[in-house]
C-alpha cells in the first residue's frame, strides 16, 4: 500500500470516498521500474471487511483488445503471417464474396472499416456462436473502408476470428502462448475464473439473470454469448501484469512483438480523419497537440496509458460499473490521474 503522502493515493482515496467506485488499484512506472503503486477502497461493498489489494483481479473489458488482439496481431505481422494492407477476401475464405472482402486488417485496427456499430449480437444473430460468427462476417458495411473513423467492438471480434483462422488456434491460447507467458503475465487469463481466483476478483454489475453481481464472469454480454472469450473482452488481470505489459512497450523483452510494432501503432494512422487513431490505441483525451500519451479504456472502469517519448506508463483499474454506468465521475478522476502520471 502506498504511503499517505503519495499524490496518487490521495487522489484515488478521495475519489472512492466521493462514491466514484468501490475501490481502485494503480501502478505508474518507467522503462525500468514501478514508481508508484497501491490500492484503495473495498473489493466488494457487500463485504466491508475486504479491501482492494495490489493483486486484485479485474474484468478489464476493452483492455482485452490491447492485451490480447493487438498484441497477437503484432506477433503475426512480424512473423510474416499477416499483411495489414491485404484485402481480407484475398486470403480468408470466410470474407471472400462478402462486404468484408475489401476491408484490410489496417482498417480494422484503425476502426475505419465501416463496420456496423455496437449491437446486441444475440438479438441479431441468435445464441449459437457459429451463427454469430457467420452473421458478423456477412454484415453490410456502413460506408466504404477508409472513409471515416467509428469505434466498434466488431473490429476486435473480427481480428480475433482472423488470428484464429491464420493459426488454427483459439485466441485465448494464442494470447497466452505468444504474449502473456513470454512477458511473465502469470495472473492474466480469459475467464470465467475458477472458484479459487474469484475470491480476489472485483465484482462488476448486478446481473438480473443470476441475481447477483458478476464476479469472475465477464460483464460484456456478447462475450458471454461466445463462451467468455473473444476479441471484444473477457480478459481478467491485475495492475501488476498490465504494468509489466506496458513496460515491455518501452523496454521490450525477447520472445514476443518488437519495438517496431509498438512504434508503428503509437502514431496516427488515420491521416486527416477525426478522431485520430493509431493501431488499436488512441491519443489520450485532453492531451496537447503533439503530445504522445496513448491510451485505451474499458467499460468496467479500467484504463492504461503509455508514452514512448516520456518513457512512462500508467494503469488504473476500478470496478466503477459496480456502482454506476455513468462514466463522468471516473473520467474526471482518471484525467487528474493521467496528469500526475505524465507531468
Amino acid at each position: 500500500m502506498a504511503q499517505r503522502s503519495d499524490p496518487f493515493e490521495r487522489l484515488l482515496s478521495d475519489a472512492v470516498r466521493a462514491g466514484v467506485c468501490p475501490g481502485m488499484v494503480w501502478a505508474v512506472g518507467d522503462a525500468r521500474t514501478t514508481l508508484s503503486a497501491g490500492a484503495v477502497g473495498l473489493l466488494d461493498p457487500a463485504d466491508p471487511g475486504g479491501p482492494m489489494r495490489d493483486d486484485t483481479l479485474f474484468d478489464v473489458a476493452s483492455l482485452t483488445k490491447i492485451l490480447s488482439v493487438w498484441a497477437v496481431t503484432g506477433v503475426l505481422v512480424e512473423a510474416g503471417k499477416l499483411d495489414l494492407t491485404a484485402p481480407l477476401g484475398d486470403y480468408w475464405p470466410e470474407a471472400a464474396g462478402r462486404p468484408l472482402a475489401d476491408v484490410t486488417a489496417h482498417h480494422l485496427l484503425t476502426h475505419t472499416a465501416g463496420l456496423p456499430l455496437r449491437a446486441n449480437l444475440r438479438h441479431l444473430y441468435g445464441s449459437d456462436p457459429q451463427d454469430v460468427r457467420d452473421g458478423v462476417l456477412a454484415e453490410r458495411l456502413r460506408h466504404r473502408p477508409g472513409e471515416a473513423v467509428a469505434y466498434t467492438d466488431r473490429a476486435a471480434l473480427i481480428l480475433g476470428y482472423l488470428a484464429e483462422h491464420l493459426t488454427r488456434r483459439p485466441l485465448p491460447r494464442l494470447a497466452r502462448d505468444l504474449v502473456w507467458s513470454p512477458l511473465g503475465m502469470a495472473e492474466t487469463r480469459y475467464g470465467p475464473l475458477p472458484a479459487a481466483l474469484r475470491e480476489r476478483c472485483a465484482p462488476t454489475e448486478y446481473d438480473e439473470e443470476s441475481g447477483r453481481h458478476l464476479k469472475g464472469t465477464v460483464h460484456d454480454f456478447s462475450t458471454r454469448l461466445l463462451g467468455g472469450a473473444c476479441g471484444i473482452s473477457g480478459v481478467f488481470t491485475t495492475a501488476g501484469d498490465v504494468g509489466g505489459f506496458l513496460r515491455h512497450l518501452l523496454a521490450p523483452r525477447p520472445g514476443t512483438f518488437s519495438p517496431g510494432w509498438t512504434a508503428g501503432s503509437l502514431r496516427v494512422r488515420t491521416g486527416g480523419l477525426e478522431p485520430p487513431r493509431g493501431l488499436s490505441w488512441h491519443p489520450a483525451p485532453y492531451t496537447e497537440p503533439g503530445d504522445d500519451v496513448w491510451s485505451h479504456f474499458g467499460f468496467t472502469g479500467t484504463g492504461m496509458w503509455v508514452s514512448p517519448t516520456r518513457g512512462r506508463w500508467a494503469v488504473l483499474l476500478t470496478n466503477r460499473l459496480h456502482l454506476t454506468r455513468d462514466p463522468g465521475p471516473l473520467a474526471r478522476a482518471r484525467e487528474v490521474f493521467r496528469r500526475l502520471a505524465f507531468p
